[in-house]
């Protein structure tokens, strides 16, 4: 099944898409920029605690590193045209993979760009799935899973 995702992508593109693709891209590109420097402390409050006991990595180690990946998620949106429904199922699976981030700071109360309250912490939660909805239409990597499938 992944292996038909994994190859070329030679299915069209429509303006929509490739908007959103693009949108997406430089969002994770800035998002992860902002994990290296500006906004870096409030990443840290994303982290659950038991990530870097697990991984023996500082918090801030894994703010960097996940900074790092989303760089390369964002560019590689924008960039592999050719290999965008690959890249786009990698995004939406790094997007599942910080949801535990997200519920920590949910479930902790911990503050961080403007969530500061359960409420606006709740929404952001609501609209992770919306999250890997927008990677996997904006790439057609949706398509391409119901192709293969």
């Amino acid at each position: 099944m992944t292996t038909t995702l994994l190859q070329s992508t030679t299915a069209p593109e429509s303006g929509a898409q490739q908007i959103g693709r693009v949108a997406l891209g430089s969002a994770m590109v800035f998002a992860g920029i902002g994990h290296l420097t500006f906004a870096r402390q409030e990443f840290r409050a994303q982290v659950p605690r038991f990530v870097p006991r697990v991984t023996r990595r500082s918090v801030d180690d894994i703010v960097v590193a996940s900074g790092v990946v989303e760089i390369a998620l964002g560019g590689s949106l924008i960039l592999l045209r050719s290999r965008r429904a690959a890249v786009g199922l990698f995004l939406a699976l790094f997007f599942v993979a910080i949801l535990p981030g997200n519920l920590a700071q949910w479930r902790h109360h911990r503050d961080g760009f403007g969530l500061n309250s359960d409420r606006a912490r709740t929404i952001r939660l609501v609209f992770q799935p919306v999250l890997v909805a927008w990677a996997l239409w904006s790439t057609g990597a949706w398509s391409e899973l119901r192709r293969s499938a």
